[in-house]
């Protein structure tokens, strides 16, 4: 690609500009340092931190399994969460045995002449080449959602719906996701119990 020619003589005012610096916000899983929460995530405060734990996984078409998982929840004082979840199968000793499911994306609560609704949208990335949008709504500390719609690469596996049911429980994170996929019906996928550690 030729950002400079006789055909186009302007070089673009970013081409011999000097280098900058990383990025200037913050963005915190930690209430007590950052920016300041945005109000529309008052009702979504109790998730926002750092979450480590365990959980059972299983589906129709695979082995029940055991693995760990660090779910992280920060904002940058914009009204909406980001989510990342890592998690990492466990043998019978609980001993790490491989990486297992990435999740990146976002908590954006419905937003109704600026102040925030019960009403919630995710949108949520793997890098298995799934991406769903899921609409849900939020019930004291409890989130549910439940799958808009499902984009697919071409080689991702057939994935076509899901559910999830999140609590904060004494101080804990539960959750229980239902997945559709391959062929099966809305199907138990994976629920597991972490505990905050950062946050």
């Amino acid at each position: 690609m030729t950002l400079v020619s006789d055909e186009n003589p302007l070089q673009p005012p970013w081409l011999n500009a000097p280098p900058v610096d990383p990025y200037p916000f913050e963005e915190s899983h930690d209430l007590r340092v950052g920016p300041k929460l945005h109000p529309a995530l008052d009702g979504l405060l109790p998730y926002i931190g750092l979450w480590r734990g365990r959980g059972k996984g299983g589906f129709p078409t695979i082995e029940d399994f055991d693995y760990a998982q660090e779910i992280r929840i920060s904002h940058d004082g914009r009204p909406f969460l980001h989510y990342e979840s890592r998690a990492w199968i466990l043998d019978e000793q609980s001993q790490p045995v491989r990486p297992a499911g990435r999740e990146v994306g976002w908590w954006r609560p419905v937003l109704v002449d600026g102040r925030a609704t019960d009403e919630l949208e995710a949108l949520l990335s793997t890098p298995s080449g799934v991406m769903e949008l899921h609409l849900g709504k939020r019930t004291g500390t409890q989130v549910e959602f439940a799958t808009d719609a499902v984009v697919r690469t071409a080689t991702a596996k057939e994935v076509t719906g899901g559910h999830r049911l999140f609590g904060i429980v004494e101080g804990a994170l539960l959750y229980a996701q239902e997945m559709a996929a391959m062929g099966h019906p809305l199907s138990a996928h994976l629920s597991a119990r972490l505990v905050r550690v950062g946050g």
